[in-house]
């Protein structure tokens, strides 16, 4: 089970950090992701990241202003949002994968519910 939260209103420049708490299993073996849907839009990637060794992997949207990251001893994966801006408005969410991360949001068979995150201008 995958639970996010941490979203809201925020002015252009701005920051957020996004929590997703996972729990019914262990994820050591899994990739995290993050995703979002803006309004009419198709859901995209944003981030992601392999729980075990920690690496990372960024959408260019996003590259130098978003950083994920995870806490092992909370089960719990972050995404810092910094720089934001309107075009960032979105629903996020959070996912998860065995093994590698994809970009493909059809390839995460495991996902949390939604947390809104609408940035002014």
């Amino acid at each position: 089970q995958l639970q996010a939260f941490g979203g809201g209103l925020v002015q252009a420049g701005g920051s957020l950090r996004l929590s997703c708490a996972a729990s019914g299993r262990t994820f050591s073996s899994y990739a995290m992701g993050w995703f979002r849907q803006g309004p009419g839009k198709a859901r995209e990637f944003v981030a992601a990241i392999r729980w075990s060794g920690g690496s990372t992997y960024y959408a260019d949207s996003v590259q130098g202003r978003f950083t994920i990251s995870r806490d092992g001893a909370k089960n719990t994966v972050y995404l810092q949002m910094n720089s934001l801006k309107p075009e960032d408005t979105a629903v996020y969410y959070c996912a998860a994968r065995l093994g590698l991360y994809s970009t493909n949001v059809y390839e995460y068979p495991y996902w949390g519910q939604g947390t809104q995150v609408t940035v002014s201008s």
